[in-house]
């Protein structure tokens, strides 16, 4: 199989027409849900948890099978034990995060160019699969997509060869600062090509989903990048690899423009309702805790909880900011009460690990 040359940006078989009643509705839904994160006092935390599950779900099409609760639990308690494949898909998992992170950071300063790119991807392989495999710089050698133990005459796709990447990447980083008709298909076909690129010898799927609400946080359709479409990606794996090789092999950019249109709609709804939980159990939370814990560090154990639900008791004095004596009383009044529980007790100087279950069980719930 020959490398695939990609076709340049901007497309000319682009069927508008067809897509008008889909554009709107997903720009409509994702409206929708941006409005809900304008009202949220501090999405970054409350939401917290859905930004590792996203990264959970990305990493999982790749083929991971740590979730969320393994990620917390490790990151209260490094010093638990993790077989090494389980360590390494835990690893990928934070990295994601914290890729996104640093590109938050690095969008207030410079737009998404192809720099930011090999930036993200040197977080994402730190100390994790692919590790050797270039962080941060464009392959120099071609590679294929194929079935464990098939050669490249047998792949399922051959990206564009090492000479011809300097100019498709080039072309892809002026893409997304032109003013497309609609900034959704524009967004739609920008992931695609980057997959279709594949620029990086590992991690190409991971950094072309984080591009996702990274794009759409630029182009100032989110407030906030915190749209994570890896769950609707996960469910429709099969289509969503079928819908990106009918690219190649027929050239249907029209095929994919729906499914991923079709993406931003499910999974903008399915967000919104993941969202309204979560600022109900808030909510619900406000009324209970100050009532159960009586103190004046309500709120502060409050969103301590919702930024990270599952912790030790250290990592909660941190991050609530409660005086040590306080908060391991408040940890005490939350246990009796049920509200958190032990995932794995205290023993001598090793600290509990803890869970606030009710905000675990929104987070994983499937649509």
């Amino acid at each position: 199989m020959k490398p695939y040359e990609p076709e340049r940006l901007p497309l000319d078989c682009i069927d508008w027409a067809a897509h008008v009643s889909l554009i709107g509705q997903a720009n409509a839904a994702l409206a929708r849900y941006d409005g809900m994160l304008q009202s949220i006092v501090n999405p970054v935390v409350l939401l917290s948890p859905l930004t590792t599950q996203e990264a959970v779900l990305s990493s999982r099409i790749e083929g991971t099978q740590a979730n969320m609760e393994e990620v917390l639990e490790y990151e209260a308690a490094p010093d638990k034990p993790v077989e090494p494949a389980k360590y390494d898909d835990i690893q990928e998992i934070i990295n994601y995060r914290r890729a996104m992170g640093q590109a938050v950071k690095s969008l207030k300063k410079r737009p998404l160019c192809l720099n930011l790119v090999k930036e993200l991807h040197v977080i994402l392989l730190e100390s994790a699969r692919g590790r050797n495999k270039a962080p941060g710089q464009f392959r120099k050698v071609q590679n294929y997509i194929a079935r464990p133990g098939r050669s490249m005459e047998e792949a399922d796709f051959v990206p564009p060869s090492p000479e011809k990447l300097p100019a498709a990447l080039d072309n892809w980083e002026k893409y997304l600062q032109l003013e497309e008709k609609d900034v959704l298909v524009q967004l739609a076909i920008a992931k695609a090509q980057f997959e279709i690129i594949h620029p990086f010898l590992d991690g190409n799927g991971r950094l072309g989903r984080m591009l996702i609400p990274l794009f759409l946080f630029e182009k100032k359709l989110l407030s906030k990048p915190m749209f994570y479409l890896s769950e609707y990606l996960e469910e429709h794996r099969d289509i969503y690899y079928e819908r990106l090789r009918a690219i190649s092999e027929e050239k249907d950019w029209n095929g994919w423009i729906r499914f991923f249109l079709t993406a931003v709609v499910e999974q903008a709804e399915i967000n919104s309702d993941k969202t309204r939980r979560i600022l109900a159990l808030y909510e619900k939370m406000k009324q209970e805790i100050p009532k159960i814990i009586r103190s004046q560090y309500g709120v502060q154990a409050i969103d301590a909880l919702f930024d990270r639900p599952i912790f030790r008791s250290t990592e909660f004095i941190a991050r609530s900011r409660i005086p040590k004596e306080s908060a391991i009383r408040i940890i005490n009044v939350l246990k009796e009460t049920g509200v958190i529980r032990d995932i794995r007790p205290g023993r001598g100087r090793r600290a509990a690990v803890m869970i606030f279950p009710e905000l675990i069980e929104i987070t994983e719930r499937q649509p």
